[in-house]
């Protein structure tokens, strides 16, 4: 906060440049030391879709609030528990990937406050999901531990049935 995170706000204000809305900061961690990869100001990244579940229907109302002027009268309340969030992605994903590929499973899913796949990068064709991006979905889970949330979001990435798909397996590893 001290390093990166003020220090941009308070540039910001020097400058007169106001900024209502999510400023994500992206950050690699090494030897301790933070260093700011990039803002993001959106909620299609799954840094954001991570935290939406643990925040809720709430999240209107927040948005609503900063629109409006108000946002140091609103209170924040998030879940206690733990989110964690798998993105896939098209085999070759970053470099050259193939779009088309049909993705099954995801109908089989469970979709409440605990479960929900983003997609990113997909489109429909002939009635079928089919990948039509580098990075498509974002499986993420909730649980009342880290280890739990993680095994429900890999057991989600399990059942979707997507040969021309892949993800990490080793998200969460540090903290688990």
């Amino acid at each position: 906060m001290d390093q990166i995170v003020l220090p941009t706000i308070a540039e910001m204000a020097r400058r007169g440049t106001p900024y209502q809305g999510v400023l994500y900061a992206g950050l690699m961690i090494e030897n301790g030391q933070a260093r700011l990869v990039e803002y993001n100001a959106r909620f299609g990244d799954p840094e954001a879709q991570v935290l939406m579940l643990r925040l809720g229907a709430q999240a209107l109302d927040l948005m609503l609030a900063t629109a409006e002027g108000r946002l140091s009268e609103a209170q924040v309340n998030w879940a206690d528990d733990h989110a964690l969030t798998v993105v896939m992605a098209t085999n070759g994903y970053p470099g050259a990937y193939a779009k088309g590929s049909q993705i099954r499973g995801l109908d089989a899913l469970p979709e409440d406050s605990r479960h929900m796949v983003f997609h990113a990068g997909t489109a429909t064709r002939d009635g079928n999901l089919i990948a039509a991006g580098g990075r498509v979905l974002t499986v993420t889970a909730r649980g009342a531990t880290l280890r739990e949330a993680h095994d429900r979001a890999y057991a989600m990435v399990d059942a979707i049935d997507w040969p021309g798909g892949f993800c990490r397996c080793d998200i969460g590893w540090r903290a688990l």
